[in-house]
C-alpha cells in the first residue's frame, strides 16, 4: 500500500495539508516556475500537433480527403490528452513541470489521477479561453498561488524537490 505522507505532511490533517502558513517553502517560486513549465509544455504540445497534422495529411491522401476532417480535433485532443496522461501519471507532473521542479497534488496532498487530470486540463483550456488574462490574476491573491481552475478542481502546485525531503 502506497502512502502519500511527506516530511511536510507528517502529523497534519486534511485541513492543513500543504498549508502555506505552515510550509511556505513549498510555494517559493511556484508562479515563476509554473510559467516556464507552461512554455516548455506548450512547445512539446506544438511539436506533437505538427506530428499529428502530418499523420492526418497522409491519412487524408489515402482516404481521398476524408481523413482531413480530423484537423479540427488536433488542437484540443493533443493538448488535453498530453496533459491527462502526463499530469495524471505517477509523477503527478507534466514534463515541463518536472523540468522546473513542480508537482501537482490534490488539496489534501494525494497524487493526481487520470480523471482529475482530464478535468483539470479541460478547466484550464476553458478558463484560459474565456477569461484570459483575468484567470492569471487569481494566483496573485491566493495564498497557495493557485489559479482559478486549480481552485475548482481542488488541486495545488508545489515544489517537488521539497516533497521528497
Amino acid at each position: 500500500m502506497e502512502t502519500t505522507s511527506t516530511p511536510f505532511r507528517a502529523g497534519l490533517d486534511d485541513r492543513t495539508a500543504y498549508d502555506p502558513l505552515l510550509q511556505p517553502a513549498l510555494y517559493d517560486g511556484v508562479r515563476t516556475r509554473r510559467m516556464f513549465a507552461f512554455l516548455i509544455d506548450a512547445s512539446v504540445i506544438l511539436a506533437l500537433m505538427v506530428l499529428a497534422s502530418v499523420v492526418i495529411v497522409v491519412l487524408g491522401i489515402f482516404t481521398l480527403g476524408l481523413g482531413w476532417l480530423l484537423f479540427p480535433l488536433v488542437w484540443p485532443l493533443v493538448a488535453i490528452l498530453y496533459t491527462m496522461f502526463t499530469l495524471g501519471g505517477p509523477a503527478s507532473a507534466t514534463p515541463g513541470m518536472r523540468f522546473v521542479g513542480l508537482e501537482m497534488r490534490t488539496w489534501t496532498g494525494e497524487r493526481m489521477y487520470s480523471l482529475l487530470a482530464l478535468f483539470h486540463a479541460v478547466l484550464f483550456w476553458l478558463s484560459v479561453t474565456i477569461l484570459t488574462p483575468f484567470v492569471l490574476l487569481v494566483a496573485l491573491v491566493t495564498p497557495r498561488k493557485r489559479l482559478l481552475h486549480d481552485i475548482v478542481a481542488g488541486t495545488v502546485v508545489v515544489r517537488s524537490d521539497l516533497l521528497r525531503g
